[in-house]
């Protein structure tokens, strides 16, 4: 079957649009007919070999649509179904078993190794294998293939396309308030980095008992939304010390903060604005092989530096949550998004990294 994808020919290079062919889904597996596909950060660290993906590939993680064929054994889904392709995990390590599949034994092969956990690919150019599955989907592509383990039904009614970015960014942003920090009553918390991932975060913790909601940024555009979002207070780090501003917010260091840029000065910027007992969790994608620092004496004082994996929890769990939250107008995380169509995707991302455009997704050309 033919299909058109976004192929990355060889890293550091632009996304290239063509056509190729995908193969039948197999035991446990549909084939999806992606509608539309957000673009996250992870997507440009694999780009840039920053985060290990075989090349030539196809990218693309935050993918939603409508199942047009199920192979063997599959029950949990039918054709016609709307769903959002959630991550993949492998369903009998210890962590999986026990409600943890983000922590997934298997998470690196299954996330980046370029094929299914057998060493397949479902993608084709000229007869030619083209690395897939790029987490568990590769849906920068009209078509893509994912196990049924991963899927998450969509509510009936809904607009399909804008689901996407719940399969990662914005559940990542959400799930670290959530599922891993879980603010109490007149908690403080500071978060780096207001993009699509702090914003979703300040927007989770805008329906927890913080009483103080700090946002940092280097842009004032988005502190505004910050702002707009449930920030209660914001600091550009371009203008002020934030460690030193935190301080006077809050009379005191913060007892939380969440890490949204993979910057390493910024990680050094987060664990420093967290006092005794605090957490500063990170959750930014920095490049592999990236190392941060931490003062050791305060660090033994009870702090906590904890790193978090796309909001924890389960994909149904935690997208579904959200999905009710935004429904009832109390996580609009769908006033980020913009689209864009598969043939412009290279534009896509140079505003997303510009910071023109906050949540970049592509519309495929069915």
């Amino acid at each position: 079957m033919r299909v058109t994808a976004a192929v990355l020919n060889s890293y550091d290079t632009p996304f290239h649009v063509e056509e190729l062919e995908i193969g039948e889904p197999g035991a446990g597996e549909v084939r999806v007919k992606i509608l539309a596909a957000g673009i996250c950060h992870t997507d440009g660290l694999a780009q840039h070999a920053d985060l290990p993906f075989p090349t030539p590939g196809v990218l693309g993680h935050e993918g939603a649509g409508v199942i047009e064929k199920i192979g063997q054994g599959v029950t949990s889904v039918k054709v016609g179904d709307a769903v959002i392709i959630g991550w993949p995990w492998c369903g009998v390590c210890e962590h999986c078993i026990t409600g943890n599949p983000r922590y997934c034994d298997q998470l690196g092969p299954l996330l980046a190794g370029g094929g299914r956990s057998d060493g397949t690919t479902s993608l084709s150019r000229d007869g030619k294998p083209i690395h897939s599955h790029f987490f568990g989907q590769s849906s920068f592509s009209t078509f893509a293939i994912a196990h049924e383990s991963s899927l998450v039904k969509a509510p009936d009614g809904i607009e399909v396309e804008k689901l996407g970015p719940l399969a990662c960014g914005i559940s990542t942003g959400a799930g670290a308030v959530f599922n891993a920090l879980k603010p109490g009553l007149g908690s403080t918390l500071v978060v780096y980095g207001t993009g699509a991932v702090g914003l979703a975060a300040i927007m989770a913790a805008k329906n927890t008992g913080a009483s103080k909601i700090i946002g940092v940024d280097l842009h004032d555009s988005r502190l505004k939304l910050a702002k707009k979002y449930g920030a209660t207070h914001v600091i550009n780090a371009s203008k002020q010390d934030p460690v030193e501003e935190v301080k006077k917010i809050c009379g005191r260091l913060a007892d939380f903060a969440l890490e949204c840029t993979g910057n390493t000065k910024v990680v050094r910027q987060a664990i420093d604005s967290v006092g005794m007992l605090g957490t500063a969790c990170l959750i930014g994608g920095a490049p592999a092989g990236a190392e941060f620092s931490a003062d050791h004496l305060t660090t033994l004082w009870g702090k906590r530096i904890v790193g978090m994996l796309g909001g924890e929890s389960t994909s149904k769990k935690l997208i579904s949550g959200l999905l009710e939250l935004n429904a009832q107008g109390r996580f609009p995380y769908d006033e980020l998004l913009v689209e864009y169509p598969l043939s412009q995707i290279n534009e896509a991302l140079a505003a997303s990294y510009s910071g023109e455009v906050l949540k970049p997704v592509l519309r495929m050309p069915h």
